[in-house]
């Protein structure tokens, strides 16, 4: 007698396909996060060069479902508009409420000095990230992991055992600032100690600012925050 094919139980997620585009003067981070079977891609903070951004995402057939912040500091959010006017129509805008402040126009003003543009009508998020959401795009599957410090709504993804997109929170042998409105020093501590080192040392780290890492590295030679 044959035996039933469990295959499809236990089936490994995809690898997904991680495009980076640093951009504008600050050189925030822009990932395409693609599907490798369908090809539909999650675009995360795109700050700048809305242009350059979008022929990317023609150049590489992206078929996009959804564009993420993983906070709302102008840098990583400047291209939004321009991003979304070059897109099909209906495409959320995704964020954690507890950025809201930084959507207003006084928030957003503070990019003009730094040479990024600020567009008459903003957009605002219309998709709300909380804590433990999972978002599917295509055969992917990415998990919202509130990580605060930097701003009170930053947010990690994490995409499955491959590699987790940390913003502004962690980066390369540092973290992010938070001496700006809304920082608070000891949760960005709180939030890489209990909500990033616990993960699997082998995962991918891409932050939003420059190269990438791994969780191992930083748990070994992050000068900022030394695991226990």
């Amino acid at each position: 007698m044959s035996q039933p094919d469990d295959a499809t139980t236990n089936v490994e997620p995809p690898t997904p396909r991680v495009e980076c585009i640093p951009n504008g003067l600050l050189e925030a981070n822009c990932y395409l996060v693609m599907c490798p079977t369908s090809n539909e891609t999650l675009v995360i903070d795109p700050g700048a060069e809305a242009s350059r951004i979008l022929e990317r995402i023609e150049a590489l057939g992206c078929k996009v479902v959804r564009v993420l912040h993983t906070h709302g500091h102008f840098d990583h959010i400047g291209a939004t508009e321009a991003v979304l006017a070059g897109l099909p129509g209906g495409i959320p805008l995704a964020a954690h409420p507890a950025d809201a402040y930084l959507y207003e126009r006084k928030a957003r003003a503070m990019c003009v000095p730094y040479g990024y543009s600020l567009p008459d009508t903003l957009a605002l998020p219309n998709e709300r990230l909380n804590d433990c959401d999972e978002l599917a795009i295509g055969e992917l599957r990415l998990e919202v992991v509130h990580t605060p410090g930097h701003t009170p709504g930053s947010i990690s993804l994490i995409c499955g055992t491959t590699c987790v997109f940390t913003g502004d929170t962690l980066f390369q042998h540092g973290i992010g600032r938070t001496d700006l409105p809304g920082g608070d020093e000891e949760a960005i501590y709180e939030s890489i100690l209990t909500r990033l080192y616990p993960l699997s040392g082998s995962l991918v780290v891409y932050p939003g600012h420059g190269l990438a890492t791994t969780i191992e590295e930083e748990k070994r030679a992050n000068p900022f925050v030394q695991a226990g």
